[in-house]
């Protein structure tokens, strides 16, 4: 029998972890793999080849800087799977992050200032 959530149905989820870890990077570009693990509840070794995977497709790139690594994310890369490929994963780093200071050496896509005003009970 399958593991279930809070809400009684099956445990799943819509993003994969190499989302998640793109998406913990854009939040904190200087995240160290214990802090990015420990955010998405996964392991170290995990998130290494996890970056290794962002590193080599050309969706991030990582940079010494003094003892740590640095990480800069190409927004403008576009989805893997052919039925999202038309998109780039700018919007999904500017739904779940959010921050333009992520999109360093490129332009920040622009936000809905309606989006920005809207009161939890909107969405």
């Amino acid at each position: 029998m399958g593991a279930t959530d809070a809400l009684g149905g099956k445990s799943w989820t819509f993003l994969t972890n190499h989302a998640r870890v793109l998406i913990h990077v854009a939040r904190n570009p200087q995240a160290r793999i214990r802090d990015i693990a420990g955010g998405i509840g996964i392991t170290e070794r995990a998130t290494q080849l996890i970056i290794n995977d962002l590193e080599e497709a050309g969706y991030l790139t990582r940079a010494r800087v003094g003892r740590r690594n640095t990480y800069t994310i190409n927004p403008d890369r576009p989805f893997r799977h052919p039925a999202e490929g038309d998109q780039h994963i700018n919007a999904l780093i500017t739904l779940f992050a959010g921050h333009d200071e992520t999109f360093t050496g490129h332009d920040a896509p622009s936000r809905s200032p309606a989006r920005e005003q809207a009161t939890p009970d909107e969405h």
